[in-house]
Order: structure tokens, then sequence, then C-alpha cells
């Protein structure tokens, strides 16, 4: 569980992104394993008599700790980045740095779900990052994934140019972290389900994958999704492809999961003396991995129609602008049972960027 973070120094608020501590000036370091700030001195900190040094891409906002023993300089998120810009392609760096940010985020939310991360360079097939910039390029990027393999357009992290896209595509929600989100979808789909009873049920839900993509792209982008989509699907993209339905459906449970948790990390609750939106007290956990899905989703009725309430007062959109309708529910259901039998995440994983060691419980 993410706990809130505080610096070391003062015990001032920090963002997940600090390098710097806003109120002491201190110089801080993220440590993985322990979910916390420490402070660094000439580039290292000792934790627990181990030596932990700051990430060689610090000078792109990575902010990660390296454990002394890594084969590399680079941090857990960075050693995952299969390409990237060229060193002097500075514009391309500068988006990469937001794009890394948002992959951290994701990151840690894979590990506190208890995902297995099998990195690319390690294992084939195993997870890796392709950040390019179609900008720099000269060409299209298409964001995608294929065997382990995450594609993102660096250009997207501009706002102008996401928002633009976003209203071609007449999509209520699209960023970066969400991209990261639904491609990693892709990646989980092959390694969750390990029997073919798992993709039987699968497939009961979502439809049966072997069914032609390319046909079905065609299709999608000539016809548009059904008319009658919203009684089976989250998202209009979802009715592509049953892989995109997979991928779409794993991503929202990452927005709810990600979300709830940070609103228990903060204290946010609903107390029901002080409104009339319902009769009980709705409490948000920090972990979900022992609970039903029918709590989860009921928090997050009332947490998510609360939020939406905090944005249409500052004038914005809802924060999350979809309807969980009965058919999702059992999607969502299927990806909680399968995320929450997961084998949890190694701490060897974080130290050593290897899928060998001893197994956290």
């Amino acid at each position: 569980m993410i706990s809130q973070p505080r610096c070391p120094a003062c015990r001032h608020f920090l963002y997940l992104d600090a390098l710097v501590c806003p109120n002491c000036d201190a110089e801080l370091g993220y440590h993985i394993l322990t979910r916390q700030f420490y402070s660094v001195h000439r580039g290292h900190t000792v934790i627990d008599d181990q030596t932990w040094y700051t990430c060689s891409n610090r000078g792109w906002d990575c902010n990660w700790l390296v454990w002394e023993g890594a084969p590399a300089g680079r941090c857990f998120s960075c050693r995952l980045t299969r390409t990237g810009p060229d060193a002097d392609d500075t514009i391309a760096l500068a988006k990469l740095a937001k794009t890394e940010e948002a992959k951290r985020r994701l990151l840690l939310q894979l590990g506190d779900l208890g995902l297995p991360i099998v990195p690319w360079d390690v294992k084939p097939g195993g997870l890796g990052f392709d950040l390019l910039s179609s900008i720099s390029l000269g060409r299209p990027v298409t964001i995608g994934h294929a065997n382990g393999i995450v594609t993102i357009d660096l250009a997207e992290s501009l706002d102008d140019r996401r928002e633009a896209l976003r209203i071609k595509l007449g999509e209520p929600y699209r960023t970066m972290l969400g991209h990261l989100r639904h491609e990693t979808g892709h990646y989980y789909q092959n390694v969750l389900l390990q029997t073919d009873q798992d993709w039987a049920q699968c497939r009961d839900l979502f439809g049966d994958e072997r069914a032609s993509y390319r046909d079905a792209i065609t299709r999608h982008y000539s016809m548009g999704a059904p008319e009658n989509w919203h009684e089976s699907f989250i998202s209009e993209y979802a009715t592509m492809h049953p892989w995109e339905d997979f991928a779409e459906t794993f991503a929202h449970y990452l927005h709810i999961t990600g979300t709830l948790q940070t609103a228990a990390a903060i204290g946010i609750h609903l107390d029901a003396t002080a409104t009339s939106m319902r009769d009980t007290d709705v409490i948000p956990l920090g972990s979900y991995r022992e609970e039903s899905v029918a709590l989860l989703l009921s928090d997050w009725e009332w947490m998510s129609e609360a939020f939406n309430r905090i944005n249409r007062a500052m004038g914005f959109g809802d924060l999350y602008p979809f309807d969980i309708v009965g058919p999702v529910r059992r999607k969502l259901a299927f990806m909680h049972d399968i995320v929450t039998h997961a084998p949890l995440t190694t701490e060897e994983q974080y130290r050593l960027a290897l899928p060998e060691g001893i197994q956290l419980q």
C-alpha cells in the first residue's frame, strides 16, 4: 500500500514525483521497497545498512533510488524502458520525463496489487516499454502492445495534442497513465490467464480473442461502436475486439483501485451523518485484495459520485465519466479474481530487476 509520502527531514507532504522538498529544500530519493522518501546526500543514502544511489536518469526527473548491487545505474522503472529518444534529443527527452513519471506510478500500483513483473531483458515476452516521439521521428508512432513491449507516443504528453485526439475519437478520458494501464492490460492477459479454464471464463465474458484483429479494426473505424454498446461495455473502444475489452476493463480496474487507494492514504471518506447521499459511512481501503468485488464497486460507486461533484464544482467534467453496468461489473469481478490470485511481486525483482529472489508475503 502507498503510504502518505512525507519529507524525512520536515515531514511536509510530498507528491510521488518530488525530487526536492518544497518546504525545506532537502534533496530526496524514493525507495520502492518501503514506499518512502529518504534524504539524499552526494547522490546516495543508506537504508538498513545498504547503500542506495540516485538513478542515473535523475537529470530527467527520475527520483527513484538504485540498490548498490543492481547491474546498472538505472532504477527498476528506467531499466524497463527498452527504447527511448536519442541522448541529444532534448525536446523528446523533456516529454519522456512526464511519461516516465506516469510509468513509475503505474509500476508502483502493479507492485501494490502484487502483480508479477518480469523485465523484457530477463525473459522473452517480459514487460518493457518503447517510448518514442512521433514529432522527433517525423513519422507516426502507434500506441500499442506486442510480445510484452508497450509502445507509447511521447507526443501525447503535450496536452493540446492529446486533447485534440480525445475529441476527434470521441473519448471521455485520455491520459498517459490511462494509455499505460490499458496497454499493460494486454500484457497481463497472457500472464494471468494460465489454464484452459481461465481462458474459457475469459471468452465467456469478453468474447473469443482468436477472432481476426485486423477485421475488427477495419470494422470499428468504418462503422464505429454498436448503438447499444453502453449496455455491455465500459467504453466504445472496448467493443472493437475481445483483446481491447479485456485491456479496457483491466485499465478501469486500475483506475478504480488506484483512486480508492489514494483516497484511503489521504483519509478521505464519506460521513453518513454529514450527507444525504447514503445512510452508512464509506471508508475506502488501501487494498481490496482480501475483500469482495462487491465492496470494491460499492465503495467506488459512492466515492466516484463524490469526486464527480467536486470536479463539477470547479467547472471540470466528471473525474470518472463512465457507467458500470451489470455486464461490466461481471467483467470487473473476473479481473478482481485473477488479480488477487496472482503471485506476489518479489523483492529481488525490485532490487535487481531479475525474477529470482525471495517471495514477499
